[in-house]
């Protein structure tokens, strides 16, 4: 039975469930304005002593926490009583509290992996959250054709094959597909490309392919190529290693020494793969590794992943926490979210004891159908490797802080070279790329605190038909006019000296600090960067003065120098004369690193608009023509060129072209 926080009394009555997704949340009306702790004691009287999941929202109906309990009634009357929760954050919460809902579950197991999934999926402002939780590649040994080739993977599983990692990233997968390619002779071409072959390619000549396209290679000795490659990222390579060993050493008694300098070469290419795993354990064959390091108020996560024996990679991790949280703590919470959707290993080695080990490895081992075991070792080989990990955590986060402090005082510079009230917390940048006019884009990329935020980029592709081609003062307009009248709908107005009038931002709990910790920047920018000089700030100006947005927002042209020289460039803005900085200005790289990334993400976009347009068939711009019927039409004539060319009487041969279709078609090809 599970409850929410819309209640009037406690003999309120029960409202039918709502699904959310695949839970089912219970909800009752609330009619008693209560908020906070008084809303909250409100509810303990009603909720059951069993396991389960809670949600707090505010008022807008934000998620802002997520969690998970034993007994839901004993856990709920802690945040009424103000128990076992120190600290301002829990504070916050709870006075910002103007909701609840609840879902019981059979057990505690079951409420944890409901909890990751939920935070994941919902990311509440006071919960520790993953950030760059990209997914991770994996090697595939496909199984849907007569000669299995090997190929990066990420996505579904929908390809019928073996599935072999995670890989930390990309480079990891491609190290190791060149290296089993060069023991193993496994080919590495797309289906089609192989289906095409009449003699072998590139790769057979250099020994990286037994080329199965072309005959090269029997099918029984292919097939055992492909049981070698199972076997090695099985974990057998030392059997593997001395398999090849013994067929080197039978070829040099036989005389044959072609075959030798084979196995020869295969033997070192093995044993190179073997001595540049990095670290190398004898005792750990399948194992993720986790390590936390926390300093100057963030948090930084290392993991090591360990498949077969084999180092298969790093990657380290930014989880956004409130600085009220210790290492076991956020540690705790990063582990049970980061398996929601990855597979789990057989051992999870941890660099502080937690206090939830024993239901996250029974919760791991669930979702896992076998054994798991979590927990910080203590002694030997698996604890040098943790203290491995750890290193490489406080590393990492000794650079980002680093990267961190270079980037705030560039920030500061921007704020005194353009007399900002405030450091900007919120850069974009705005170019344009066309040639002649044609597939004109416009593009922004944002910046702040962290760096590049690229999930800010936005493109547009200019829609205005009237624009003389390659009109930079109209392309600068629909660009701003879109941009900000979206903002205006979203967000609503900006004021101009402060652009966050939320009073808790001014709290003496550096609830402001915190804010700009998170992986969201604000939405409104407080400095635009506008590639052009007078003529294209002289155009901004006036859709912002169409947009009651004048001297809001601080806008800044950046006209290229004489001859297009970077270091000379003319800075021009508002109200003030235009000037230049000096050649070895800080300030001045930082704004030609922000401009020629605006230009790149621009030329990007460009060309790929080009190349679309290039692939282009004619045929595309008929209405009622879809990808069977142009298949067909293709395949019959060869070419658009040639259906272009076409009579009726000839269109209506083609299966699925009727009489009224194949006149459209002519007429369209004949008007154009």
């Amino acid at each position: 039975m599970s409850d929410s926080a819309k209640t009037a009394d406690p003999v309120a009555k029960r409202a039918k469930p709502r699904d959310s997704g695949d839970i089912m949340w219970e909800e009752t009306d609330n009619a008693s304005g209560k908020i906070g702790a008084e809303l909250i004691a409100d509810f303990v009287t009603r909720l059951p002593k069993k396991p389960g999941v809670y949600r707090m929202m505010n008022g807008a109906g934000d998620v802002l926490y997520v969690g998970k309990a034993k007994n839901l009634r004993n856990r709920v009357q802690n945040y009424a009583r103000g128990i076992g929760h120190g600290g301002n954050r829990t504070a916050r919460m709870i006075a910002e509290t103007t909701q609840m809902e609840f879902v019981t579950t059979h057990t505690e197991t079951e409420a944890l992996l409901l909890e990751a999934n939920l935070i994941k999926r919902l990311r509440p402002r006071f919960n520790v959250l993953i950030r760059d939780d990209k997914s991770f590649p994996y090697i595939l040994l496909s199984g849907d054709h007569e000669a299995p080739g090997l190929f990066k993977f990420r996505g579904a599983r929908s390809r019928k094959g073996d599935y072999y990692g995670p890989f930390a990233n990309a480079g990891s997968v491609n190290v190791t597909i060149n290296a089993l390619q060069r023991i193993f002779l496994i080919r590495t071409c797309t289906d089609s490309f192989y289906a095409n072959r009449t003699r072998p390619c590139l790769l057979h000549q250099i020994k990286r392919c037994a080329a199965p396209c072309t005959g090269e290679v029997s099918a029984e000795d292919y097939a055992e190529l492909v049981k070698q490659t199972k076997d090695f990222l099985t974990g057998k390579s030392q059997e593997i290693k001395n398999r090849f060993s013994k067929r080197m050493q039978q070829a040099s008694d036989d005389l044959d020494f072609e075959t030798a300098a084979i196995y020869r070469d295969r033997l070192a290419a093995l044993s190179h793969v073997q001595s540049h795993q990095g670290i190398n354990p004898q005792t750990v064959k399948e194992a993720d590794i986790f390590a936390v390091h926390q300093e100057g108020g963030q948090f930084c996560i290392q993991i090591f992943f360990f498949r077969t024996g084999q180092n298969w990679g790093n990657r380290a991790y930014f989880p956004r926490a409130d600085r009220s949280f210790d290492e076991a703590e956020v540690l705790n919470a990063f582990v049970s979210q980061f398996y929601d959707d990855k597979p789990v290993p057989k051992l999870v080695l941890l660099s502080q004891d937690i206090a939830e080990a024993d239901l996250l490895a029974e919760a791991l081992s669930v979702k896992a159908n076998r054994k798991v075991q979590v927990y910080k070792p203590q002694r030997g080989e698996k604890r040098d490797l943790v203290k491995q990990v750890h290193f490489n955590a406080r590393e990492a986060l000794g650079r980002k802080l680093a990267e961190t402090a270079t980037q705030t005082k560039l920030l500061t510079g921007l704020q005194e070279v353009f007399e900002l009230d405030d450091t900007p917390q919120r850069i974009e940048v705005y170019d344009n790329s066309h040639i002649m006019g044609t597939n004109a884009v416009g593009a922004m990329v944002v910046a702040g605190p962290e760096g590049f935020a690229k999930n800010q980029y936005r493109k547009f592709n200019i829609k205005n038909q009237e624009l003389v081609p390659g009109d930079d003062y109209g392309m600068k307009k629909e660009v701003f006019t879109r941009r900000f009248a979206r903002l205006l709908k979203e967000h609503g107005d900006l004021e101009p000296s402060n652009q966050d009038n939320d009073e808790t931002v001014h709290e003496e709990d550096s609830h402001a600090d915190e804010s700009r910790q998170t992986d969201t920047l604000p939405p409104w920018p407080d400095l635009v960067l506008i590639d052009g000089g007078a003529g294209q700030l002289s155009a901004v100006r006036e859709v912002m003065r169409e947009l009651g947005l004048d001297g809001k927002v601080a806008l800044v042209g950046v006209a290229k120098g004489p001859d297009r020289d970077a270091g000379r460039e003319r800075f021009f803005m508002p109200g003030k004369q235009p000037f230049s900085l000096p050649l070895r200005d800080p300030a001045l790289y930082f704004i030609q690193r922000l401009r020629d990334e605006a230009h790149r993400f621009a030329i990007g976009t460009h060309r790929a608009r080009r190349k679309k347009d290039t692939l282009k068939n004619p045929l595309d711009e008929i209405a009622g023509i879809g990808p069977a019927r142009k298949r067909a039409i293709l395949h019959h004539f060869g070419s658009a060129k040639a259906t272009g060319r076409a009579a009726v009487e000839d269109l209506m041969k083609v299966d699925g072209v009727s009489e009224a279709m194949a006149r459209k078609i002519h007429d369209h090809f004949q008007k154009g």
